[in-house]
């Protein structure tokens, strides 16, 4: 995984194509991961990752890294470069959430 330095993301910077087979993904995490790219991937195994942002909203900011444009379908989302964090479907005409597990977070196995 890589990190990057971004500064914030303002209300209304972001657009999400959303409709027909399209939708969009959109994962929460904690500020402690500002700057980190989180992959993900659908059946093909052909990953795409998005770097988390501090979004500033009305009530104030959150932390997301944000997939517009998404085939619908189930998606992986990796911890790591083999480790699954979850799963999550993506419909079209929506957006989908994810809420990046704790640092507690321990693959069975």
């Amino acid at each position: 995984m890589h990190e990057h330095a971004y500064g914030p993301s303002e209300t209304g910077s972001v657009v999400l194509d959303l409709g027909g087979d399209t939708g969009a993904l959109i994962i929460h995490t904690g500020p402690d991961l500002h700057g980190r790219e989180i992959e993900i991937s659908r059946d093909d195994a052909r990953r795409v990752h998005s770097a988390v942002r501090e979004r500033r909203v009305r009530d104030g900011s959150l932390h997301t890294a944000v997939y517009p444009g998404l085939p619908a379908g189930s998606y992986t989302v990796w911890w790591d470069d083999s480790t699954p964090a979850g799963k999550v479907s993506v419909h079209g005409g929506a957006i989908a959430e994810f809420n990046w597990p704790s640092s507690g977070f321990r693959v069975a196995g």
